[in-house]
C-alpha cells in the first residue's frame, strides 16, 4: 500500500523586501500568512502587517516558510 504525502499550505512567509513599505514591514520578521485565493491568484500573499492591519503584499517580498507543528503553535500565539 502506498501512502501519499499531503502537501500542506505554509501559514507562515519571511519578509525579503520591505522597499517601498519600510513603516508596514520589517526585513528578517515572520508574519503570518492571511489565505486569499484572490490575492494569489494575481501574485500576492496577504498577511497582517506593523500597522495591525491585514494587506496583500507582492509574494515575491517573502519567502514562504514551513515548520513543524509545535513550532507553529508556538508562533500563532506569539503573533496573535
Amino acid at each position: 500500500m502506498t501512502t501519499s504525502k499531503i502537501k500542506k499550505t505554509p501559514r507562515f512567509a519571511i519578509c525579503l523586501n520591505n522597499e517601498g513599505y519600510e513603516a508596514s514591514l520589517e526585513v528578517g520578521k515572520v508574519y503570518r500568512i492571511i489565505p486569499d485565493q484572490e490575492a494569489a491568484i494575481h501574485g500576492y500573499i496577504r498577511m497582517v502587517d506593523e500597522s495591525g492591519e491585514d494587506y496583500a503584499f507582492d509574494a515575491n517580498r517573502f519567502h514562504k516558510l514551513e515548520f513543524p507543528p509545535r513550532v507553529e503553535a508556538t508562533l500563532d500565539a506569539a503573533l496573535h
